[in-house]
């Protein structure tokens, strides 16, 4: 059986990082089993980062990869119908989620105004981290984001891209159905995997834009719901 090992769980989200998220959605979507284990330490991933899967003795790091892996392996049906225009959003959308990550990121872990409520949330509920630990990854987290180039943002410059994201996504995401129709594909298992993490009960901007667009609080109910049974 294949394993999926991911950041743990938050706010009622199988995963408080939108990649493993997204992964976790679609095997649920695509109606593959799977055990899911939940990891704290990404240093033993393939590249250190999360999520990974291991299926057969086989480990495979990449949220895209493991989809392209599930898809192959598995014979999933759950893209097939796609025209190549809609791949292609699909392929846009993947690229501007990796935009829209790292501004999620730094709400989290960069903005002071934020950071203790996710920090606190995140102790209350995994007891096992304390705040020493929490502070270790809120300061490597600070190297990533200058490396990568959003730590050299104001908190405001930062916002704006991040919102940018957004409003492309309300502009794609129906208010009802799924981006491609009435049945889910592979780009709403995405959106889901980013959107659930943003609308945590942490008052970011980018939370507020999702809380004023109704279409993608819905999306992501109907995603949460199919995924969870709830």
């Amino acid at each position: 059986m294949l394993t999926l090992y991911s950041y743990p769980d938050l706010f009622g989200v199988a995963d408080n990082n939108g990649y493993g998220l997204k992964v976790y959605a679609f095997l649920k979507l695509a109606g593959v089993p799977f055990a899911h284990e939940h990891v704290f330490d990404a240093s033993a991933a393939p590249r250190g980062q999360l999520p990974y899967v291991v299926d057969d003795g086989e480990t495979i790091g990449d949220s895209e990869t493991i989809i392209a892996h599930a898809t192959a392996k598995y014979r999933l049906t759950i893209d097939a119908a796609l025209t190549a225009e809609q791949r292609r959003t699909n392929h846009f959308v993947t690229r501007m989620l990796d935009d829209l990550y790292w501004v999620m990121s730094y709400s989290r872990w960069k903005d002071e105004r934020y950071y203790p409520a996710f920090r606190d949330a995140f102790i209350a509920q995994h007891k096992q981290i304390d705040a020493a630990g929490f502070e270790k990854a809120k300061a490597y987290n600070a190297q990533r984001y200058h490396f990568q180039g959003i730590g050299r943002y104001t908190p405001e410059q930062a916002y704006a891209r991040g919102l940018a994201d957004l409003q492309v996504l309300a502009e794609i995401v129906p208010a009802a159905g799924f981006v491609h129709g009435a049945a889910p594909t592979s780009v709403d298992a995405g959106i889901y995997g980013f959107i659930a993490n943003i609308f945590f009960p942490i008052p970011t901007p980018l939370k507020a834009f999702v809380d004023a667009h109704a279409n993608l609080v819905a999306h992501c109910e109907r995603i949460h719901a199919a995924v969870t049974g709830t």
